[in-house]
């Protein structure tokens, strides 16, 4: 990720996007004296479309005993001594 001040970033904008779109690279805004950081130009990328709300129905079964507890895992889980 470069820095760039923004009296340079408008002076190369093409450039700077150039690189952004090309070569994947991201820049961090700068601004005044104190090169504030205000703002990232990044590339950008598409955004996968959501899934929809049951696509998935009919296909997974859950288990009878889903819930049903384990006596030997709780008394490991609730009995154990946590320091020696």
């Amino acid at each position: 990720m470069q820095s760039i001040q923004v009296a340079q970033l408008k002076s190369e904008f093409s450039s700077v996007l150039d690189q952004i779109q090309n070569l994947g690279e991201s820049f961090v805004i700068e601004y005044g004296k104190t090169h504030k950081k205000v703002a990232m130009l990044v590339p950008y990328q598409e955004i996968k479309e959501d899934r929809q709300f049951g696509q998935l129905k009919g296909k997974i079964e859950i288990a009878d005993d889903f819930d049903t507890e384990d006596e030997d895992m709780s008394k490991l889980f609730y009995d154990a001594k946590v320091f020696p």
